[in-house]
């Protein structure tokens, strides 16, 4: 028997607001399969298998517009969402653990009452820098995305033909 949930009940399972569900219905990114007899939305399990590739997307850098040509270009499995889902997160792990390992080591030092070094200090701010320049690189990609995107969109606008005015 299928699982069907309502609008409600479906932002309370995923986190995610009512607002944003019914956005993401308006733009035609995101409709549940069902209705109740009243006309309320009923989202289904592959409903929720959806909303999850929409969130996957948007969390790598997507916007919502290029997760829609994705979703509704079939050039991305859910397995593919999910492997580059998982290589994000192991490169997540990486950068942190370098940073634990570092500030682990010049606890040490510091609990030893050792001198710390200018590569102790040196090597510590690398690693603390590409945790927190990682976010500044990805947004900056993303508006790099938006303007090519952009700059594409106004080049298409100048190249149609303009509309012939009638008799001046």
């Amino acid at each position: 028997m299928k699982r069907y949930w309502k609008i409600g009940d479906l932002a309370k399972m995923t986190g995610i607001t009512v607002r944003t569900l019914r956005f993401y219905d308006q733009i035609g990114l995101f409709s549940s399969s069902g209705q109740t007899e009243s006309g309320h939305r009923l989202y289904s399990e592959s409903d929720l298998s959806r909303l999850h590739q929409i969130l996957s997307l948007k969390e790598l850098g997507l916007s919502l517009e290029e997760v829609k040509t994705v979703l509704t270009g079939g050039q991305i499995t859910p397995l593919e969402i999910v492997n580059l889902q998982i290589d994000r997160i192991k490169e997540q792990i990486k950068l942190q653990q370098k940073l634990l390992d570092q500030l682990g080591h010049v606890s040490k030092l510091m609990q030893g009452k050792a001198q710390l070094t200018v590569e102790d200090f040196t090597s510590l701010l690398q690693a603390m820098k590409m945790e927190f320049e990682k976010p500044v690189i990805e947004r900056q990609t993303i508006w790099e995305r938006h303007l090519d995107l952009l700059g594409n969109f106004l080049i298409e606008e100048s190249e149609m033909p303009k509309p012939k005015e009638e008799n001046q």
